[in-house]
């Protein structure tokens, strides 16, 4: 995405920005039909086929790096498929229905995501956890550091914000395995929002000037960690991730999906997605980022955000769907 007169992204990436909000509200709109039914599998293939027949009006030649998993695990939107109508070779990370459980349980931030960046540009990450550290832009470079304890984190934080660590909000999953963090973030004075799922919206609004988040840390799935990667990119916040494995196989796994990297290496926001990114997300519950699917007579009311890391432009779109004129 170098700005030549010879790229063909450069022409049309403003046009593929709009393009992807498509995608997006049709995962949602799909998915929106089995919030609160309990049946997260249910509402997770609604969006997968939506988002994958969306696709196929959308002007490139992408391959899935990030998706529902596997060939032989997923019908569609499966690591390796091609989508798209033909175009400029693309990249895409999805996630058709980020918070599944939040769907099906109609809880806040339930989302459907997709993310673009040129062939090569998003790290191939396998479906494992990865530690996560994640703050908004306009601050000094390395602020906060994943090797660094989260009390040092914290008071470095505050003081580049100019505030008492007491003013900050850190936000973290609901897990046994954060307790610790939880516990220590508390003893220093700071803040803490927990969630029961559903990282990546965590991380946006940690990068947003208007969130009451200044701090996304802990540890979630590692392809949530290239999506939410992308809308940092977008939003030009900070963050750092690294892979955690559980056995050796999960280790040869990553080093085949990424050859020549060492796995275990602390990954700068860049190694997670490089050069310039476009992000969708649409609202499938309302949440603190994004309002849910609103649905009244034959009209359907979706709210996304859409975003492109060359511009910095963030938006929000608010979509007024008439289903008498209107096919998904």
């Amino acid at each position: 995405m170098t700005s030549t007169r010879h790229n063909p992204y450069q022409v049309t990436d403003r046009n593929l920005a709009l393009e992807l909000v498509r995608v997006t509200e049709a995962a949602a709109v799909a998915a929106s039909a089995w919030t609160g039914r309990g049946q997260k599998n249910e509402a997770d293939g609604a969006a997968v086929e939506a988002m994958r027949r969306a696709f196929d009006t959308v002007a490139i030649n992408g391959t899935v790096v990030i998706g529902e998993g596997e060939m032989d695990e997923a019908p569609m939107l499966f690591i390796g498929e091609n989508v798209g109508a033909g175009g400029p070779g693309m990249d895409i990370a999805v996630d058709p229905l980020e918070g599944t459980n939040l769907c099906a349980k109609n809880l806040p931030n339930a989302l459907t995501v997709v993310a673009l960046a040129e062939s090569g540009n998003f790290l191939h990450a396998p479906d494992i956890y990865m530690d996560k550290i994640v703050v908004g832009p306009y601050l000094p470079e390395g602020v906060v550091d994943l090797d660094n304890s989260i009390e040092t984190n914290l008071k470095s934080l505050a003081a580049a914000k100019k505030c008492d660590v007491s003013e900050l909000m850190l936000c973290t999953l609901d897990r046994e395995r954060h307790e610790e963090l939880i516990s220590r973030a508390r003893a220093v004075g700071a803040r803490v929002t927990l969630l029961s799922d559903g990282d990546v919206a965590a991380a946006i609004a940690a990068c947003l000037d208007d969130s009451e988040i200044d701090i996304y840390v802990g540890s979630g799935g590692a392809p949530e960690g290239v999506l939410a990667a992308a809308a940092v990119r977008c939003v030009h916040g900070q963050m750092q991730g690294r892979l955690l494995f559980e056995d050796d196989g999960q280790i040869e796994r990553a080093r085949k999906m990424n050859p020549g990297a060492d796995p275990s290496r602390k990954l700068a926001l860049e190694d997670m997605a490089r050069g310039d990114v476009l992000f969708s997300a649409t609202g499938v519950t309302g949440g603190a980022l994004l309002r849910g699917i609103r649905r009244s007579g034959l009209r359907t009311v979706t709210h996304s955000l859409v975003m492109r890391s060359k511009s910095g432009t963030i938006r929000f779109v608010e979509g007024h769907h008439d289903y008498q004129t209107k096919t998904w």
